[in-house]
């Protein structure tokens, strides 16, 4: 049960308890999860070519796709619900720049594609993207409980992972660039530059979060008259011999 004194908890922290997290996990966890399976379905019986789709030469397939498109465009407001989740858990230091220009800029390019281009080409980025938010809800997920943090070591990977898919999704666009088949063609540059800022954003952080933390840690100084013997520092061991002095009198 969530306890949420005051107004956002300005006085003591939220407490969130497992039972309020777990199905909103479950629900963010099952949103990707159907929108993958879905696309891939649709496309595969629509017949969609994996190099360069068009709009409107599937058919009933391109329908299928653009439905499907349409609930992926709304698990992009669902996701929203782990930015207030790190509000009430007073962690706001997760919602930084890359956080917030990722959700909202998503939400708002995914209403342009449903009004212009809800199939076709358009299907590739959300099929990876759906794999990757079943991973990512999946290690949240887990982290509720604390017996199973030591089997959570592969945080970093999931970074990785995001960062191949961005550039699968390039790949994959520029390739109806070099190969077209009627897919716009300014439709097929705006994704690819908007994927390059995502790449950009998450390679910085990923730098900043596992690159450079050894790095700062070894150039830490030691406070000055501070000796450091078994990896203690000198004083740690004079207070531990004033206790046993102490003792003996």
């Amino acid at each position: 049960m969530a306890q949420i004194p005051g107004h956002f908890c300005p006085n003591s922290e939220c407490k969130l308890g497992r039972s309020a997290q777990c199905p909103d996990i479950l629900v963010l966890i099952s949103f990707p999860s159907s929108v993958l399976w879905q696309l891939i379905l649709s496309s595969w019986e629509g017949g969609y070519n994996l190099q360069c789709q068009n709009l409107d030469s599937a058919g009933e397939g391109d329908i299928r796709v653009a439905k499907v498109l349409w609930w992926y465009y709304f698990s992009k407001l669902v996701e929203f619900l782990d930015t207030i989740f790190f509000v009430l858990r007073k962690k706001t230091s997760q919602i930084t720049f890359l956080h917030v220009y990722h959700h909202a800029s998503m939400f708002n390019i995914w209403w342009c594609v449903l009004n212009w281009i809800p199939c076709g080409q358009s299907f590739f980025g959300p099929t990876l993207n759906s794999f990757i938010h079943i991973l990512m809800y999946s290690y949240y997920g887990l982290s509720v409980f604390p017996s199973m943090h030591k089997y959570l070591w592969w945080k970093k990977y999931l970074t990785q992972a995001q960062l191949v898919q961005f550039v699968l999704t390039i790949t994959h666009t520029l390739s109806a660039v070099v190969k077209p088949c009627g897919f716009p063609f300014g439709c097929l540059i705006f994704q690819s530059s908007y994927m390059m800022t995502l790449v950009i954003l998450f390679l910085n952080f990923y730098v900043q979060t596992y690159r450079k933390k050894p790095a700062k840690k070894e150039m830490q100084e030691q406070p000055a008259g501070k000796e450091v013997k078994n990896g203690l520092p000198k004083a740690y061991f004079v207070a531990a011999n004033g206790v046993i002095n102490k003792k003996a009198q």
